[in-house]
């Protein structure tokens, strides 16, 4: 058989095969793991473990509001934090040991950075508070390159998108499922921290069509954090984000409300009380404890329908 033996010819058909086979599986491997993206390592795994991470910018915002950037272990790495989620700084100031909550104003979308948005509260500035915050005062006095101690994730609320939230009652509780479609939420100063970080990750999912309501309370109107941001959101997203602002000591022809929470307010530009309702708050103790839930109770919301950072 010029040149070929019988056995080389009916090889051939059996090596092709093979080689078929082979290129076959190479590009299955290709494509179901070449195509995954690899994960980013994640910063904040024990909440019990306090990982020291190094200051690296700082923004004023304000005259009293600062932006502060603290780099992660690597530029690849993300912090970590589920959405409805907080972190706890701790510095040890003047002997003792000081511990604060905040929720960053950056996602797990940011890769290398974590910022936070912190407002300085200054000695001799609050009558009530004549020694200002400590842990803000000692943000404000750290240098570029100085280390501070971050302890997380932390809280009882997760957002699990599409209106899904997963709530604990305490730490030890088992998490309850709650889902709404109409999400309000009343925030107080720096309150407003975890709403935006709520809101962000409510637009950025086309799939999520939660509808959002805010009632963002202050003292002044130099007060109000990430007014543009929010603002922003609002005027691209206005059928589905109602944002309302109540000041304590309001401009000349401010056009919001003025003075506290009060049922109107809350009955005007929140949703109203149903099943597919949650309210959300997070201010200062006697704003969600003498404004936020008389109020909410006297409107008709369950204790179920709502929740308090």
């Amino acid at each position: 058989m010029s040149g070929f033996s019988r056995a080389a010819l009916f090889s051939l058909p059996v090596i092709a095969g093979i080689v078929v086979v082979g290129i076959t599986a190479i590009l299955a491997k290709i494509f179901l793991f070449g195509g995954k993206k690899k994960k980013s390592p994640v910063t904040l795994k024990d909440p019990d473990v306090k990982i020291p991470l190094k200051m690296v910018d700082r923004e004023e915002i304000s005259p009293d509001t600062r932006r502060f950037r603290f780099a992660l272990p690597s530029p690849e790495h993300i912090l970590g934090l589920p959405v409805g989620q907080h972190i706890y700084l701790s510095a040890r100031i003047d002997g003792s040991l000081v511990i604060r909550p905040y929720t960053p104003v950056s996602s797990d979308d940011d890769k290398g950075y974590v910022d936070l948005v912190i407002k300085v509260y200054f000695k001799n500035v609050h009558p009530k508070f004549p020694e200002g915050g400590k842990m803000s005062q000692h943000l404000e006095n750290m240098q570029i390159g100085d280390y501070m101690d971050f302890r997380g994730p932390s809280g009882l609320l997760v957002y699990e998108g599409k209106g899904t939230f997963k709530v604990r009652a305490d730490k030890k509780s088992e998490p309850e499922t709650k889902v709404a479609q109409k999400l309000g939420m009343i925030a107080g100063g720096t309150g407003i921290t975890p709403m935006l970080q709520l809101i962000r990750q409510v637009f950025k999912d086309p799939d999520d069509n939660t509808d959002l309501w805010l009632v963002f309370a202050n003292q002044t109107e130099n007060d109000i954090l990430l007014r543009t941001e929010l603002e922003e959101i609002q005027q691209a997203h206005p059928d589905r984000f109602k944002l309302w602002y109540t000041l304590d000591r309001p401009p000349t022809g401010w056009k919001y409300s003025s003075g506290f929470v009060n049922d109107e307010v809350i009955k005007s530009h929140l949703p109203p009380p149903s099943e597919d309702t949650l309210i959300l708050m997070c201010g200062p103790p006697p704003m969600i404890n003498f404004a936020c839930i008389p109020n909410l109770d006297k409107l008709g919301y369950k204790p179920t329908q709502r929740f308090a950072y």
